[in-house]
């Protein structure tokens, strides 16, 4: 997860919001990921889906049956579902998101029995640290008479 945080600072640096994910296989990060929203133009740069992208890349497979996925937030559904699609085995994340998680918070994705392939979520890890970054990233932009 402090990889995962890395790239958060990453994207709080660059003007993002301060989300980054990580791949893991065999204790090897294999993909990185920040929030590219802004930079990129496109709703769908999030953290974990460049995170997996680059995971797939790797692997030269979209499937990544032995990885686990660390992420600062708690996922959307847009990621979950993607995390879901790439059979990620296993999924870590640091905050919970009252008002989009769709891991544990609002929706169950990674974990619903109707769909082809359920990840095992774990507890969330280093919860206060992840949200804290996203506490302070969101005051400043108030501070500032943005978002």
């Amino acid at each position: 997860m402090r990889c995962a945080i890395d790239e958060a600072l990453a994207a709080r640096d660059q003007g993002e919001v301060p989300v980054g994910a990580v791949v893991v296989v065999d204790e090897r990060i294999i993909g990185r990921g920040h929030n590219q929203r802004e930079r990129l133009k496109d709703p769908t740069a999030h953290a974990e889906m460049l995170a997996l992208t680059a995971a797939s890349a790797h692997q030269s497979s979209w499937r990544l049956e032995r990885c686990t996925l660390y992420v600062t937030l708690e996922p959307c559904a847009m990621c979950a579902g993607a995390i879901v699609l790439a059979r990620i085995a296993r999924l870590a994340y640091g905050a919970t998101d009252p008002k989009a998680g769709a891991c544990t918070t609002l929706y169950t994705i990674p974990t619903d029995p109707r769909l082809n392939h359920c990840v095992e979520v774990a507890e969330p890890v280093l919860a206060d640290e992840c949200g804290a970054l996203l506490t302070e990233f969101f005051a400043a932009q108030r501070a500032l008479g943005k978002k």
